[in-house]
């Protein structure tokens, strides 16, 4: 990606940069504090079931407006509802996937899944959303957030979030900063996770009941599932937690007399909390997609159920950015506002007058979009100047699965960014942040039961690379430093 020199910087944190041996001994105390504290991952390039190497992480926290970030904080709540109002509104969902699943053979599979369980009727009306939005500021626009996307499915890293906190604290101290902790909000992303997982189980009101994680055939995200087991059995270590791929839920899997989820004919499934199941290599066969059928007319209460699922597609997305759209699932003006202002440009690509226009206007000036195919998992999206060419391999038809959005225009950050294997000590190099909130809602199609904000996490990235997925490799996890727009120019400290 390329950076506009004239993008603003925000002020950092502390003075930088740090002398050289100081860096290289508080870089070295980083690495073993996230190691020993769970900061951590499964390599991909010479994995093993018995090792870690630490996640890869900036050193010193990253600064983010707080008018921003509690804007943010303030709005998931609406956006929890917004998304459990689309979820449950088939006509909506149907209408606005038609030409997508014409063409997106993953989304159409899904569909079929929603398409039969509507036919039979839910057989459990509650679910459970586990809610990612994910924001970056836009320095057009005073550095107002801008929406990148929302996770419905698989919102990972609250986690390690939560215990990257404690080590930029570690970090600020042992520099001599202590003074600028409070400036770091508290994060409770996982219990607020959790928690929303055990009420979810309460619902189902069967004390002999399970929760399951659905997992990849290789979890190299290991340490953050794991976090979110570890913190139910020990906080509430009379709920078993149990973790199964797609694959074994075929293999053990059976619905009960009463459509529960049975696993080796004798354990009864209370929720299903998918940590896979959101991208086509985690389907091998037929096998994994009747395993998520089967759950998905099983009575356990799913985190997300097919209609989340759905509901978190980008074309769903670009289709709230507008505002009749948003008017049918958001009453109060305010709020409909609020949220309407957080959405920057999004355009269909289907093959109609609308579709063909925003075609035309990405081929005449690509460098102002991306192009967004109704995936997660990161490494997907086409930026700028590859969109023209991107475009013109597909049919008419095969854009209908894309959609277009406006590029939005971060500021920039600058910082040490730790990654294993990488030449110590490490340089200050250029950055952008990506802020997600994590929400909890739960509910059935009349009534929603439980909705909060549930803690935050910061993605940062190189300002020149365009993807900044950390499961993917290409970014870093951080946590914000809240600064006014009226502090000093930089620490002198």
């Amino acid at each position: 990606m390329s950076v506009d020199p004239n993008t603003p910087v925000l002020r950092n944190c502390i003075r930088l940069p740090l002398p050289e041996e100081e860096l290289l001994e508080v870089t070295a105390k980083a690495k073993d504090y996230a190691i020993m504290h769970g900061a951590a991952m499964r390599s991909k390039t010479s994995f093993s079931p018995d090792s870690l190497n630490f996640a890869p992480f900036v050193l010193v926290p990253s600064s983010f407006p707080r008018k921003e970030f509690e804007k943010a904080v303030a709005l998931q709540p609406i956006i929890n509802r917004l998304m459990h109002n689309v979820a449950h509104d088939e006509e909506f969902i149907t209408t606005t996937l038609a030409e997508t699943i014409k063409v997106d053979e993953f989304t159409a599979n899904l569909f079929n899944i929603y398409r039969k369980v509507l036919a039979h009727g839910y057989t459990q009306a509650y679910s459970i959303g586990l809610l990612r939005s994910d924001y970056l500021g836009h320095v057009y626009e005073g550095c107002a957030i801008k929406q990148v996307e929302i996770n419905t499915v698989a919102s990972s890293f609250g986690g390690i979030a939560t215990h990257l906190v404690q080590l930029q604290n570690f970090v600020l101290r042992e520099l001599g900063h202590a003074d600028k902790l409070p400036n770091m909000p508290k994060n409770n992303a996982l219990a607020g996770l959790c928690d929303g997982m055990v009420k979810a189980w309460d619902i189902y009101a069967k004390p002999q009941s399970v929760i399951l994680f659905i997992i990849e055939d290789v979890s190299y995200n290991i340490c953050d599932q794991r976090f979110h087991e570890f913190y139910i059995r020990e906080t509430y270590p009379h709920i078993k937690v149990l973790r199964r791929t797609l694959t074994d839920v075929h293999r053990e899997g059976k619905l009960g007399l009463n459509k529960e989820l049975l696993l080796g004919g004798k354990l009864e499934v209370a929720v299903i909390y998918f940590r896979a199941g959101y991208e086509p290599g985690h389907y091998h066969s037929q096998d994994e997609w009747d395993a998520r059928y089967l759950m998905e007319t099983s009575l356990a209460i799913k985190c997300p159920s097919i209609q989340y699922h759905l509901a978190g597609t980008k074309k769903v997305q670009q289709a709230l950015a507008q505002p009749a759209v948003l008017e049918r699932f958001i009453n109060d003006p305010e709020e409909m506002k609020a949220v309407g202002k957080i959405f920057t440009g999004l355009y269909s690509l289907d093959d109609n007058d609308a579709g063909n226009a925003t075609y035309e206007m990405a081929l005449r000036t690509p460098e102002k979009f991306v192009l967004k195919p109704q995936r997660e998992g990161g490494g997907n999206n086409v930026y700028g100047v590859d969109i023209p060419e991107a475009l013109k391999r597909m049919s008419r038809v095969e854009r209908s699965a894309w959609i277009l959005m406006d590029l939005i225009h971060p500021p920039l950050t600058k910082g040490y960014m730790v990654r294993p294997g990488a030449e110590m000590p490490p340089t200050i190099v250029d950055m952008v942040s990506e802020l997600g909130i994590f929400g909890v809602v739960i509910g059935d199609a009349d009534h929603i039961i439980h909705n909060y904000q549930a803690g935050h996490m910061l993605r940062t990235k190189l300002s020149t690379a365009n993807e900044g997925g950390v499961a993917a490799g290409l970014g870093a996890l951080d946590s914000p430093y809240l600064i006014d727009s009226d502090d000093d120019d930089e620490d002198e400290n």
